[in-house]
């Protein structure tokens, strides 16, 4: 028998265990990252396993490669629209934030652990990110929703601060062993890490889609293998250059997973399970590389780090950003709570032992065990946490599934199942008087084991799927009517709203909450000729309350299309004044 083969035996067997975890996962409210690394530990030389396993090298080795593979997944499932609304403070959070927490937490351990400065401050370092995956595994395992704005900013710096904490932790390893120049070199090394990371990362994904969309495959199958051949491509040429490799790396799945590209559904489900089975390897592989008898002669130094950076560090970098920004205490109280230590921190703690660092495995155990404590103690909290500051929300009726059209061309349309909730402003009426955008068409309608054909007398129950072919860009207003989400005030943020000229006042009010200010009866196509002051035109436009609408399209003299459009802040002053 091959050496190799024992190790597909035992790789397979650990991955099964691992997956098997997860289940008690959302049992027992832990995060899964801890059950994990307790399978690795157990498989370990210490465990009943009795694999031994000590080469930093080929850990860090498989556990960069996981990263990667994580944070690129994690940026093709990061909507620009995300990112946009709370990019400010998740980014000062994701930089400073950091910085603060990794002075703060390493004057604590440099103290507790009495070492040097430098290697207090290179354990804060490594401890500095938060991990994105973790909190949201645990919060939809518990059923807990938040809000938009609060849900984007802690998933938005959690994706982002992992850079950070890696360029901190490289350039503390860089002063102590290479005598790098604190101030000036340091700063330099943060530009070309930042700068360089950036532009390739931004440079890749726009060649990448632009490839993907142009070339013609012979088999489907090789799409997401290309995507990701081009995300660990910008990590690649980011990091031979000099920069960040997983800042790269990230900015590329933002960039191509907010852009229209064939099998773009296919993609995410692959990219999504390659995610998890980096997770689990890495995590298994880690969990093997700890030797957990070392752990305990840390315990105690690691539990007053871990108190250290959760009540002091975490909240003094949180505190005054969030404030700034113009969130209440209960928001920052629970992004305080959320910062949970991941995967990162344990692979970072792997960079002394290949520097060759003194005192090397003491930071690697020390780190090892505050990862415990912080995913153990705030995730299995962060439900009942979350619930206490009132912070929890209805569940939104999101659709069920994607249904990708599979063409090789540029096809902008894809099919969307939604299910119908109570909440939902489409139940109970008739489907002609859901006013979905013009484009929009429902293919079938299922309630319980019968098909319904989807006629305008048709009435929508809760509970009925339906099958709608539309537009990538009118999704979101498609979500206002069939999702049953409570922000309709907001709805013209999604961008251009078009409506059939015979939809009626009332229908455009009760699904999108935009008051148009006009008789309930009247329809579009007879407000614009009530308003307009001779014969409707393409281009013509009209004033009717906080919105205008517009004439797009016209067969003959009737009106067939019309946009709707929000007024600017200064005009709708004016309109509510008047």
């Amino acid at each position: 028998m091959f050496v190799i083969d024992q190790i597909i035996l035992l790789g397979a067997l650990l991955i099964v265990l691992g997956i098997l975890s997860s289940k008690i996962s959302a049992r027992l409210g832990m995060p899964v990252l801890v059950l994990f690394l307790l399978v690795g530990m157990l498989a370990g030389e210490d465990g009943p396993g009795g694999i031994k396993f000590d080469n930093a090298q080929i850990a860090h080795a498989l556990g960069s490669l996981a990263l990667a593979i994580i944070l690129f997944d994690g940026g093709l499932q990061t909507p620009l629209k995300s990112i946009k609304q709370v990019w400010k403070p998740a980014s000062v959070l994701a930089t400073l934030g950091v910085a603060i927490t990794s002075a703060v937490t390493g004057l604590a351990a440099a103290y507790i652990l009495d070492v040097p400065l430098y290697y207090g401050l290179l354990i804060g370092a490594i401890v500095g990110s938060t991990d994105a995956a973790a909190v949201f595994s645990l919060l939809r395992n518990a059923g807990i929703h938040i809000n938009a704005r609060l849900k984007a900013t802690l998933e938005i710096e959690s994706a982002t601060n992992d850079p950070m904490a890696i360029f901190l932790t490289v350039g503390l390893l860089e002063i102590m062993v290479n005598q790098l120049e604190p101030g000036t070199g340091l700063l330099m090394l943060f530009v070309q890490q930042m700068g360089l990371g950036s532009v390739v990362g931004l440079a890749i994904g726009w060649l990448a889609v632009r490839v993907i969309n142009k070339i013609e495959l012979t088999t489907s199958g090789l799409y997401p293998v290309m995507v990701l051949a081009f995300g660990l491509l910008s990590f690649g040429i980011a990091a031979n250059l000099g920069g960040s490799g997983f800042l790269a790396i990230f900015i590329a799945g933002v960039v191509i997973g907010n852009s229209n590209f064939v099998f773009q559904r296919t993609t995410f489900l692959f990219h999504d399970g390659l995610a998890w089975m980096g997770q689990i390897t890495m995590f298994v592989v880690l969990g093997l590389l700890i030797n957990p008898s070392t752990l305990l002669d840390v315990w105690w130094q690691g539990l007053l780090i871990a108190v250290a950076l959760t009540f002091v560090a975490r909240p003094l970098a949180v505190v005054p950003v969030l404030k700034l920004f113009g969130f209440n205490s209960r928001e920052i109280t629970l992004v305080s709570w959320v910062g949970l230590r991941g995967s990162v921190p344990i692979i970072l703690a792997i960079y002394p032992l290949i520097y060759g660092l003194p005192n090397a495995p003491l930071i690697f155990s020390a780190v090892f065990f505050v990862v415990l404590v912080s995913a153990t103690v705030q995730g299995s909290t962060l439900p009942w946490v979350a619930r206490r500051l009132g912070l929890t929300e209805a569940p939104p009726v999101t659709p069920a599934a994607t249904l990708e059209i599979t063409a090789l061309g540029d096809v902008d349309a894809e099919i969307v199942e939604y299910t119908l909730g109570e909440q939902c402003r489409a139940a109970g009426r008739r489907l002609s008087q859901t006013a979905l955008p013009e484009g929009t068409v429902v293919a079938m309608i299922t309630r319980g084991t019968k098909v319904i054909p989807p006629r305008g007398s048709t009435q929508l129950l809760a509970g009925d799927h339906l099958f709608i072919v539309t537009k990538p860009d009118v999704r979101g207003f498609i979500d206002q009517v069939l999702s049953g989400r409570a922000e309709s005030a907001q709805a013209l943020a999604d961008g251009e709203l078009r409506l059939k000229g015979y939809t009626k006042v009332e229908d455009v009010q009760h699904s999108y909450g935009i008051d148009l200010q006009l008789p309930a009866g009247l329809s579009l196509d007879d407000a614009l000729r009530q308003a307009l002051p001779g014969q409707p035109e393409l281009g013509s436009k009209a004033l009717c309350g906080q919105v205008e609408l517009q004439v797009c399209e016209m067969v003959g003299a009737r009106i067939s299309t019309v946009a709707v459009w929000p007024l600017p802040q200064q005009e709708q002053a004016e309109a509510s004044a008047a």
